[in-house]
């Protein structure tokens, strides 16, 4: 039961966290775990994809507060390329979600989402996809399915 909690709960974890601004890569716990062959698949797939889901949520969410402070000189990027970020995604639209999953690109997309005020219930229903399919692919080809 411990390692079970361990395992599950290690997976969400780094799910959560790589989804954010973190240089995570949960796909690697995924595989250890598949290869392992103590857990359900699909247990372990839902997991990863909540984990990496809700982690998408905190980017959204920073997004939606991070426009009040592009004027600062602090603030990290130039009001310039947040306008160039908006335009990109304004040109695919909630489409590009469907990339939240890719790395370098995957995140700053779901904070964008935040930022240009993307609903929240097709954030997450277009998130959720990406991600459950990105996972579902790792297992696959894991398991040489």
């Amino acid at each position: 039961m411990l390692g079970d909690l361990a395992a599950f709960g290690g997976l969400f974890l780094t799910a959560f966290a790589a989804a954010t601004i973190l240089p995570l890569q949960s796909e690697a716990v995924l595989v250890g775990l598949l290869l392992a062959g103590t857990h359900s698949p699909a247990a372990l797939v839902l997991v990863a994809t909540i984990g990496n889901v809700l982690g998408s949520v905190v980017n959204w969410l920073l997004g939606r507060g991070i426009d009040r402070f592009r004027d600062h000189k602090w603030f990290p990027a130039k009001p310039a390329a947040l306008d160039r970020a908006a335009a990109r995604y304004h040109r695919w639209g909630r489409w590009s979600l469907l990339l939240s999953w890719a790395p370098f690109i995957g995140d700053p997309l779901t904070v964008m989402a935040g930022v240009l005020r993307e609903p929240l219930w097709s954030f997450i229903a277009i998130v959720t996809l990406a991600k459950a399919g990105r996972y579902l692919a790792v297992a696959a080809a894991t398991l040489g399915l």
